[in-house]
């Protein structure tokens, strides 16, 4: 199935949760000179209109950035986050909103490398088209030199079966985002054989799962097969925003799972959650949970 278009969706409050975090991990890699590797498995049409078509029908953005938009209170991490996305609307209306490629390209420096999969084929060719143009405009005002040789790479295929190629990356330094559709309850699967694979090729990898947190078996199960993988440590969060609805339908909650984190996230999530939950929570439902863990049960929780 291919019916999946993430321009509904994109800055709603999942997107908020995904992409700053997704920030604060490479922002973490570039501490050191050694260059690293981004790959996305589901990399989407990379930027997305806000104002027509999909994501201008659904408005989902209104339970996400907006809220955040005109905040002069935000904490560093979401001051972060906010910034890169206002950096593509500089003229100060809210008016596009970037994907997890796009983030990852406005953090990563010259000497990293960015690998993107997408399956699908508009959103393949519209990722393409976004990529060239951003090029060409950093190009333009001297921002990036004009050969960058081939820093990015788009490949139009399935990402779950492309990651094996690409590790372990040449720098041994990498961040992994598996980010499928959920569309079928394969991908729940899928999610965890992929994530089993890589860390028996790239163990010392840092990977990052964004999953809908629903009620539904799959769902639910993810993050407890999640924690039982081979790994040296990992951390979970979730954040909700109202309470579940009485049929079920509507995104209400979503969650991060990160195998072998850096150790600032944890405290940087827990400055960061309440005041997600306080900015974005629409009812009594609103609320967060942090976990962290080596390998097997949790070490240490907490619950708002």
């Amino acid at each position: 199935m291919l019916s999946y278009r993430h321009a509904f969706h994109a800055g709603n409050h999942a997107d908020v949760l995904k992409h700053a975090v997704l920030i604060q991990l490479l922002r973490y890699l570039g501490q050191k000179d050694a260059p690293y590797m981004y790959i996305d498995t589901h990399a989407g049409a990379g930027l997305y209109a806000l104002d027509t078509g999909y994501a201008a029908k659904s408005a989902e953005y209104q339970t996400g950035i907006s809220h955040l938009w005109d905040r002069a209170d935000l904490p560093p991490a979401l001051a972060d986050y906010v910034g890169v996305i206002k950096g593509l609307n500089p003229d100060g209306r809210m008016r596009y909103y970037p994907g997890s490629p796009y983030c990852a390209d406005q953090v990563a420096r010259e000497q990293d490398r960015i690998r993107l999969f997408e399956l699908h084929p508009s959103d393949s060719r519209i990722l393409e088209d976004n990529f060239r143009k951003l090029e060409e405009q950093a190009v333009a005002q001297g921002r990036r030199p004009a050969a960058r040789g081939k820093r990015v790479m788009i490949q139009k295929g399935d990402g779950f079966d492309g990651l094996k190629s690409l590790l372990p990356p040449p720098s041994r330094r990498g961040l992994v985002l598996i980010d499928p559709p959920y569309e079928v309850k394969d991908d729940y699967r899928r999610v965890k054989e992929t994530l089993a694979d890589a860390l028996g090729r790239f163990s010392t990898g840092m990977y990052a799962v964004w999953y809908p947190v629903l009620n539904r078996m799959e769902s639910r199960q993810l993050p407890d097969k999640l924690k039982r993988l081979p790994c040296k440590e990992w951390l979970h969060v979730t954040l909700s925003v109202s309470t579940p609805s009485p049929d079920g339908f509507g995104l209400h909650s979503s969650g991060m799972f990160i195998i072998n984190p850096p150790w600032t996230l944890e405290p940087m999530l827990r400055e960061l959650m309440p005041y997600l939950v306080n900015a974005l929570g629409q009812d009594a439902g609103a609320g967060f949970t942090l976990e962290a863990g080596a390998g097997g049960p949790p070490q240490n929780s907490a619950r708002r």
